[in-house]
């Protein structure tokens, strides 16, 4: 039980973060790819009709929500790095069947398909093995960014590419892109602490959606996805018809104000890590609600826009970045992939119902009830956090019993170390389960108690 190095640690945490984050940029870039375009070339596919169009660009969020939960208990079970290859093979296999389709079903199976590989819940949780608590912000800061970047990019690069390409050739790309993220998910380091998150489906199941505090995460990442797609179901119109602005300037600007945003959001994510992240992630819910609010307030003034998107992205890649950890450090022993994986099916579903509330608000009521309905879902989500505390930075141990010892015995032992805040036996593989306050952990007492059990 003896922790490697500092440096050694933080070597292995920045490369394990570095594979996690190229593996979802590769991945979120081939798929941002096709949404700038797809309304317009999926019209040429035969059997096309707007609704259809619609069910082709859902159904990968679709998917998604309904197999992160599956894909994040089996990655507890068999292993993050198995779950990341197969999930990265069902997208590209998904990206071939799209590919080749000349008909709108076909493609619908494709992207289908490519949602089934649903492994964000995966990263999200190997991230949590293997980067300490003090840096895990940091990291999933850094997965926000490279998704925040591809989607920049992919904004600008679209339609370059499907004008070169075609639909069917921007398909093939993704097929590229994914075969390039799973060559670097082969080199993927498998996480020791893995081997103790082995309860039975079940038991992991009840003990995370029994834990209100997860229950509010999940609440809070469904509402800031509700926000973010049912906001920009109307924000491109509304820089077209009432600025005039075109495509290649509405990247420009996206650009422009993600930048400033994840500037502004480094000074905020140093003092979560100092000082608390959740009188932080307050603060990032009203400035959500702010921006909705200059949004719906913005008229035709450009630079009206420029300061809401502005305080809009700067909300949300802090929120993006804070929530996981904060999952992470909520979860109960030998659950994360599990939480992680309600947490982003939670997510990909708020994606969908933004989209369908967006575009109904819009088409009925106008683009200000778009905002002020957004702005009222952000102040719900703020309500839901009243009387929420600072969690505590706790750490994952592992240790292996021998047959015959008095489990009941050690549980007591191992309940009276200052800092032990949790323990759970995993009779199946004789493990037992520790979440530890470092800050508070009697280290020389439980070293002996490891010794005497691994003996």
């Amino acid at each position: 039980m003896t922790a490697p190095s500092s440096t050694a640690m933080q070597r292995t945490e920045l490369k394990t973060t570095g594979y996690m984050a190229t593996i979802f940029a590769l991945r979120m870039f081939g798929l941002f790819m096709i949404l700038p375009i797809f309304a317009v070339y999926g019209q040429a596919l035969e059997g096309a009709s707007p609704l259809l169009i619609g069910t082709a660009i859902g159904a990968y969020g679709l998917m998604q929500a309904l197999l992160q939960i599956p894909f994040g208990m089996m990655s507890d079970r068999f292993g993050r790095r198995p779950l990341l290859l197969i999930g990265l093979l069902l997208f590209i296999a998904g990206g071939v069947v799209a590919a080749m389709s000349d008909h709108i079903y076909g493609v619908i199976a494709g992207r289908a398909l490519q949602g089934a590989g649903a492994i964000a819940s995966v990263i999200m949780a190997l991230i949590g093995d293997v980067v300490s608590e003090k840096n895990r912000t940091r990291a999933m800061a850094l997965i926000g960014m490279s998704v925040g970047g591809s989607f920049i990019l992919a904004l600008i690069l679209g339609p370059l590419l499907a004008a070169w390409l075609g639909l069917s050739g921007l398909f093939w790309a993704t097929v590229m892109l994914g075969s390039l993220a799973f060559l670097v998910a082969l080199v993927v380091p498998a996480p020791k602490a893995l081997q103790g998150e082995l309860l039975p489906a079940k038991e992991r199941f009840r003990r995370v959606l029994g834990s209100k505090t997860l229950l509010r995460f999940d609440v809070g990442i469904f509402t800031l996805h509700v926000i973010m797609t049912a906001s920009f179901v109307v924000v491109p119109a509304l820089l077209s018809d009432r600025l005039g602005l075109s495509l290649q300037s509405h990247s420009v600007l996206y650009l422009g104000v993600l930048v400033a945003g994840f500037i502004a959001m480094v000074p905020l994510v140093i003092r979560a890590e100092r000082r608390g992240a959740v009188p932080v992630k307050r603060l990032a819910i009203v400035l959500l609600a702010t921006s909705q609010l200059l949004l719906a307030l913005a008229g035709a003034a450009l630079w009206h826009f420029v300061l809401a998107l502005l305080v809009f992205f700067a909300a949300f890649n802090l929120l993006e970045a804070l929530l996981p950890s904060l999952v992470g450090r909520a979860a109960p022993a030998g659950t994360r992939g599990t939480a992680m994986g309600v947490y982003s099916s939670s997510q990909f579903m708020g994606v969908f119902v933004g989209g369908q509330l967006g575009g109904a608000l819009y088409q009925w009521l106008g683009p200000q009830a778009v905002f002020y309905g957004c702005m009222v879902l952000a102040l719900v989500w703020l309500l839901v956090l009243v009387g929420m505390q600072e969690l505590p930075r706790l750490e994952n141990r592992v240790l292996q019993l021998q047959p015959g010892q008095d489990w009941q015995n050690l549980s007591q032992q191992l309940h009276h170390v200052p800092g032990v805040e949790e323990v759970v036996f995993v009779e199946a593989q004789s493990l037992v389960l520790l979440k530890i306050d470092t800050g508070s952990l009697d280290e020389s007492r439980l070293q002996g108690l490891a010794a005497v059990v691994q003996s």
